[in-house]
């Protein structure tokens, strides 16, 4: 939308979370949540964002500085939203008709949302639209304040609220559109608060209402989730919860079977093709990617970087990381396969380890089509293992080895076996009794 420009609040210390990482920067399924606010406004066809920081958040201004396209706007002192959106006041001269203000800290805000928050804003022609929602204990929250006329006059914190104002149960949920220069008009009115030392944005509501007169409309929000503020590590965890059967949802909607998704755990960032089933205990990880008609789990663990082709089957504890497993292979029971490449229709026996760590490096591995790897193999990367090869259970295949194409090896260290050992099929002489 060429008309609207967004601008991000993340300067806020977040001392709840009794951390070194910044608030913004804590991970809700394998993604930081300012990523999630950031998404969720491009998918408005927002383009034009600026994010308020603080100078000493060091570890945010450098991931931030990885984002293209972003405007990184400085407050001086943590003294509110107020002097936040105060602090953007270049960015928001530049930036004609109309901007959304929102928090960092609030993850699990859909784009859907925000669409209909700006419909709703340019429908009504308000300086400010206000999304809202009602909730049956809203302490903690702002109260929506309203006349006699139901218009809107202020918005009340929960610590100014007086007993009959802490009775509303709707509630501010701290994302606004404004008419960008109603905005910068009515911020020349604020005030600082006493009670908090610091000037709340809160409070143009009632400037537009008494001094401005520019009108005030509210969106109202049915799924009061998406609003949820992350202020603890408790928050942090319900919010996990519910992203993550976000995410389960979606698969469950495009042809993926989870038997149970409450003990399934999906992060943001996979793909997982169709009539794929994922079995209970199972933890898949971001960047992973998982073709048509496999199978994963139970109790299976799938790290950043693994790509599972179509057919493969990966089982019951069993863990992968930045490694490909080819199609229709199959890997049921017992195995840690790291930083290595099979091919199509290998067999990998229970017990398997790839050994791809020596201390300082990871090595690679690489098992080639139609290999059968026997149980309780041990692979010391790097190593190649050719077509149609085969280790003996227990081997132990020394690093730097090229097993040649149906060959087999067995043995520890592990040895070509020249002939393959003949099984007598003539039963055993009887004794004669005396």
């Amino acid at each position: 939308m060429s008309n609207f420009s967004s601008l991000i609040l993340a300067a806020g210390e977040g001392t709840r979370m009794k951390s070194k990482t910044t608030k913004v920067l804590h991970k809700i399924c394998g993604r930081s949540m300012i990523d999630y606010v950031l998404e969720a406004i491009k998918g408005a066809r927002i383009k034009k964002i600026a994010v308020v920081v603080n100078k000493e958040q060091d570890e945010l201004l450098s991931y931030l500085n990885n984002e293209k396209g972003l405007k990184l706007v400085f407050q001086n002192k943590a003294l509110g939203t107020g002097d936040a959106v105060k602090s953007a006041k270049d960015f928001l001269s530049k930036a004609k008709g109309h901007v959304l203000i929102i928090c960092a800290d609030v993850p699990l805000i859909k784009s859907s949302t925000i669409n209909e928050l700006i419909e709703r804003h340019l429908d009504t022609n308000a300086s400010c639209t206000i999304l809202t929602a009602q909730f049956t204990d809203p302490s903690g929250f702002g109260r929506i304040v309203r006349d006699q006329f139901s218009k809107i006059t202020k918005i009340v914190e929960e610590n100014d609220a007086n007993s009959a104002q802490k009775q509303i149960a709707e509630i501010n949920s701290g994302i606004y559109c404004f008419k960008t220069h109603d905005l910068l008009d009515a911020l020349s009115y604020i005030q600082l608060n006493h009670k908090k030392k610091e000037y709340y944005l809160t409070d143009v509501i009632q400037i537009m209402y008494e001094k401005t007169r520019k009108p005030v409309e509210t969106c109202v929000l049915e799924n009061a989730d998406e609003i949820l503020g992350i202020n603890s590590r408790s928050y942090l965890a319900k919010a996990a919860q519910i992203m993550r059967l976000r995410i389960i949802e979606n698969f469950l909607d495009n042809s993926v079977t989870i038997v149970d998704p409450k003990s399934t755990f999906i992060d943001s960032g996979v793909s997982i093709g169709m009539d794929t089933t994922v079995y209970p205990f199972t933890y898949i990880e971001s960047n992973v990617k998982i073709g048509n008609y496999c199978s994963v789990g139970p109790f299976c663990h799938l790290r950043e970087g693994t790509v599972l082709r179509d057919g493969a089957k990966l089982g019951n504890f069993s863990e992968a990381v930045r490694s490909t497993i080819g199609k229709n292979t199959l890997c049921k029971h017992l195995s840690y396969l790291g930083d290595v490449t099979i091919g199509d229709n290998v067999n990998i026996g229970a017990g398997t380890v790839i050994a791809n760590y020596d201390g300082k490096n990871k090595n690679k591995t690489v098992i080639k089509d139609g290999a059968f790897i026997g149980s309780d193999t041990v692979i010391i990367a790097p190593t190649t293992i050719g077509k149609c090869a085969v280790t003996g259970a227990g081997s132990v295949v020394i690093k730097n080895s090229k097993i040649k194409d149906k060959s087999i090896v067995v043995g520890v260290p592990a040895r070509l076996l020249e002939k393959e050992p003949k099984i007598s099929k003539n039963k055993p002489k009887s004794k004669k009794r005396k």
